[in-house]
């Protein structure tokens, strides 16, 4: 999506990034790596279509010998639209020589995580005046073993029905919750193996996948 929208503001956030210190090996460090600020320059220049135009002069008098223009640019990933169930899908391989290998690294997570400091400052379905964007976990799939094989496990919350994702999901209606986590029981499952785990044996796990469920 092409927006004009004014530079000063176009790489504004919803929450102040730089009140923002993430810690090392965290999902806050990840979402900040992903969505900061980068510069666009030499072979990475942007293709501009005005700049084009300008300077080769109307589309009409441009012939096969036209010569595009590339410009020094700035880019950013932010979350334009928060949606009401928030999937992270943390990368757990890299390159070792001309082989992959697993990063079996424990990356920390919170119960209850702030989206806020990673929204463009105009997210479309958040109220006006708002500064947070809370979302409550209640899903985990976890990994074990190496890239060629392994075993997939998850942590699932049951918890009471919540209306309030109903009216996100079927109405996108919005409205505050408290900012704390869903009360629920947590289960480990690995098969047909099922059993209550406590809360800090899910947050110490080894995640693969994150999922959480909107509060405000």
């Amino acid at each position: 999506e092409v927006s004009m929208d004014d530079p000063e503001t176009a790489f504004c956030t919803l929450a102040n990034r730089e009140e923002l210190n993430p810690e090392e090996d965290s999902i806050h460090h990840c979402l900040y790596q992903f969505t900061r600020n980068e510069t666009l320059t030499e072979t990475n220049k942007l293709l501009c279509d005005v700049c084009t135009q300008r300077h080769c002069g109307p589309k009409n008098n441009i012939k096969s010998e036209k010569k595009y223009v590339y410009t020094n640019a700035k880019k950013q990933m932010l979350v334009s639209l928060a949606p009401p169930i928030l999937t992270l899908h943390l990368k757990r391989f890299q390159h070792a020589g001309f082989n992959l290998q697993k990063v079996n690294r424990h990356i920390k997570f919170p119960e209850v995580i702030d989206l806020a400091p990673f929204c463009t400052a105009k997210c479309k379905n958040v109220a006006e005046g708002n500064t947070k964007v809370l979302y409550s976990l209640y899903g985990v799939v976890e990994h074990s073993g190496t890239m060629r094989s392994g075993h997939y496990t998850a942590y699932v919350k049951m918890r009471a029905m919540n209306n309030h994702l109903c009216d996100l999901v079927l109405r996108g209606q919005t409205q505050a919750l408290e900012a704390e986590p869903v009360k629920g029981q947590w289960f480990h499952i690995s098969d047909t193996h099922v059993q209550p785990v406590s809360v800090s044996k899910v947050l110490s796990s080894q995640a693969y996948l994150l999922f959480y469920e909107r509060l405000l």
